[in-house]
């Protein structure tokens, strides 16, 4: 991979969507309450599943456009992405733990 191939890989993974801060706030609480019901992660708090969800979003948005153009994405594939995140996280985060 030479340095131009990489620059673009690094500029189409750090640009974002057409959905604002509040939107990502938004959805990623969305997404962590599903990737906690999938995981199934009971008793935890909303805030927690909110927090899981932000930072997973943006992990599976790097992961996602590292792979696919997600400048021109809805807010269905953006929840998408922040719940496959979500639920990377949250296995990430169990793996830690039981060390």
């Amino acid at each position: 991979m030479n340095s131009f191939a990489a620059t673009d890989l690094l500029a189409s993974s750090t640009a974002l969507t057409n959905i604002g801060w509040i939107g990502y706030i938004v959805i990623g609480a969305i997404a962590g309450v599903i990737a906690s019901k999938v995981v199934n992660r009971t008793g935890q708090r909303l805030v927690l599943d909110t927090a899981v969800g932000v930072i997973g979003g943006l992990l599976g948005g790097f992961l996602f456009s590292c792979v696919v153009d997600t400048t021109t994405a809805s807010w269905w594939f953006t929840l998408f992405t922040a719940t496959v995140g979500s639920i990377l996280l949250l296995g990430l985060v169990a793996q830690i733990r039981r060390l």
